[in-house]
């Protein structure tokens, strides 16, 4: 689609440029009109065009379904290109002349936040603009409030989406891959993947419930409904972490593919990361608390549904770590029914010994955290307080305390 400038110039205040400006806004309403005829005819055929390949899905007949998908593909152009036309001949030029309303001077803004990524993140850019035109015009079908083309468009609206979120989300994980290049930016990408999934999860997911309850549909209701729970109120970071995690859990049903499960587990480590340091600079004791329970809850999530589940390890060794944690694990389980308070202090016991050795390979860095675990296995009665002292050379007593 051809891009045009979309800065606004303040028009000249001359007899000539008042009488300019007035006639624009007179030929405004024409034009949205032509626009809005043209969107809906574009629309239509794009949508008989997206039923007309998803009946022949299933056809052996493999050019026919090609000969669908080629002239689906073609409608879909031309339907973005009407409303990119109804964002740059009206909302455009009714926001130049003030007269729109905060509907249209949101769209716009919008519109300019994805224009902007076009010279720094084109690939971004080209899947956020065909999903935000989609946007513009699904809100707009909204506003009509007519049922049955709403949900009409709804089947072709999701399929579209669940695309474009799939791209947008292996792209990230492209650029995560890419060290050398994303290097000082990887903390911004971890957010924008936390936030497409939000996104999707949002706005996306209800309407395709909705439409098709499927078996994956099922299997991700329980953690939804928990994640809708984070939706209301001011969150503290404790809780944002925790409404992450759930975004994550939820990822790894709708998003195998575009987000593999070696960005997961970064994901997962970026967490563990930011729950460690929760603890060392929570002000009160209350908080640390609230805190060190998100990480045991983090810890399992990231054993038991992501590193249960890889079959590629780059390491042999880590492997081998991990299969003597899966069989403590699993046996640590087995008193789950019959003996719950030892089963919760035995899991506790083992996911901060596992830890304290990943944390150990940089002992400087995590000082204080190794610290605070250390002090936790004394609680649980794993480790022991030794007491240690020794003389000065002025016969001053110093008193040590030693975990071990």
């Amino acid at each position: 689609m051809t891009e045009r400038g979309l800065r606004v110039l303040q028009q000249d205040k001359t007899f000539f440029g008042k009488l300019t400006n007035t006639i624009t806004k007179l030929l405004i309403p024409t034009k949205v009109g032509i626009n809005g005829l043209l969107i809906h005819t574009k629309r239509m055929n794009v949508l008989k065009a997206f039923e007309n390949y998803i009946n022949e899905a299933n056809n052996d007949e493999t050019i026919k379904k090609e000969t669908l998908l080629k002239k689906y593909e073609n409608m879909y152009a031309l339907y973005l290109e009407s409303i990119d036309k109804y964002v740059m001949d009206s909302i455009y030029k009714k926001v130049k002349n003030d007269t729109a309303s905060a509907f249209e001077k949101n769209a716009l803004s919008k519109y300019y936040s994805v224009v902007h990524l076009k010279e720094t993140q084109y690939i971004e850019y080209k899947y956020r603009k065909q999903k935000y035109l989609l946007e513009l015009d699904y809100e707009t079908i909204q506003v009509q409030n007519k049922e049955k083309l709403l949900k009409r468009y709804q089947a072709f609206y999701t399929d579209k989406m669940e695309g474009l979120y799939k791209k947008i989300l292996k792209n990230y994980s492209i650029q995560l891959a890419d060290n050398a290049s994303t290097k000082d930016r990887k903390n911004e990408i971890y957010e924008l993947i936390f936030e497409t999934l939000e996104e999707y999860i949002v706005s996306i997911l209800p309407i395709k419930m909705e439409l098709n309850n499927n078996t994956t549909c099922k299997e991700i209701l329980q953690e939804y409904d928990a994640f809708n729970g984070f939706l209301a109120g001011k969150l503290d970071e404790r809780d944002v972490i925790e409404k992450k995690l759930l975004l994550l859990g939820i990822s790894r049903k709708l998003f195998t593919h575009s987000l593999p499960l070696i960005v997961a587990e970064q994901c997962y480590i970026k967490l563990l990361k930011d729950t460690r340091n929760l603890i060392i600079n929570a002000k009160s004791e209350k908080k640390k608390n609230s805190a060190y329970e998100m990480l045991i809850k983090l810890i399992e999530d990231y054993n038991i549904k992501l590193l249960s589940t890889k079959i590629y390890w780059d390491k042999p060794q880590k492997r081998e770590e991990y299969k003597k944690f899966w069989e403590q694990y699993s046996n640590i389980q087995n008193k789950k029914e019959q003996h719950p308070d030892e089963y919760t202090k035995q899991k506790e016991i083992l996911f901060i010994k596992n830890d304290l050795k990943a944390v150990n390979k940089n002992s400087e860095k995590y000082k204080q955290i190794i610290t605070f675990y250390k002090e936790k296995l004394v609680e649980l009665g794993i480790m022991k307080n030794i007491k240690n002292s020794y003389k000065t050379l002025n016969k001053r007593c110093v008193k040590k305390k030693i975990v071990a």
